[in-house]
């Protein structure tokens, strides 16, 4: 059994509250929008991170991330991408990808809207955790948390922090 901590939309932020919930996790997961490769420094330093650069983030952090990361997580398959969009409405850079070739897990940030739901027809799960940084429009930080074993997602938790101002 693997325990993700999945989170997203940094925006250069991280403080000793996400920290606490990094230690806790086996993996991190993060979604894009970086920011500062200090945010990442600081979670690799505790745990294994995987990750893809965001619209925000610059050649430095592109360097180090990848656009797209599809990988393997005890037995499920996984595609993480910042911009991704949402069942029925998925972004056109991937919107054939996906079709032709669906994860059993898909993840995406970027909207800072916290959202996790069914793909009935490609039969596999969306997740995006929000935001857990404080630039944008979202008035509650989120992240999410979950573990992954043989083959199943489970115990989904919603992780929120007080109003980002």
């Amino acid at each position: 059994m693997t325990k993700i901590l999945l989170l997203s939309d940094t925006h250069s932020y991280i403080d000793e509250h996400i920290l606490n919930h990094v230690r806790q996790a086996d993996e991190v997961w993060h979604a894009g929008d970086i920011g500062d490769l200090q945010v990442t420094d600081a979670i690799k330093a505790l745990k294994p991170l995987r990750g893809v650069y965001g619209n925000i983030d610059n050649s430095e952090i592109r360097t180090e991330f990848p656009e797209n990361n599809r990988f393997m997580c005890e037995g499920v398959d996984v595609w993480m991408t910042h911009i991704g969009g949402y069942p029925n409405a998925y972004n056109m850079r991937v919107r054939e990808a996906i079709k032709a070739n669906p994860p059993k897990l898909f993840i995406c940030g970027h909207s800072h809207i916290l959202k996790v739901m069914p793909d009935k027809k490609l039969n596999l799960l969306h997740m995006n955790p929000g935001a857990v940084g404080k630039h944008g429009f979202h008035k509650i930080r989120t992240m999410l948390r979950f573990t992954i074993d043989k083959g199943k997602i489970d115990n989904l938790e919603v992780i929120e922090f007080e109003n980002r101002y």
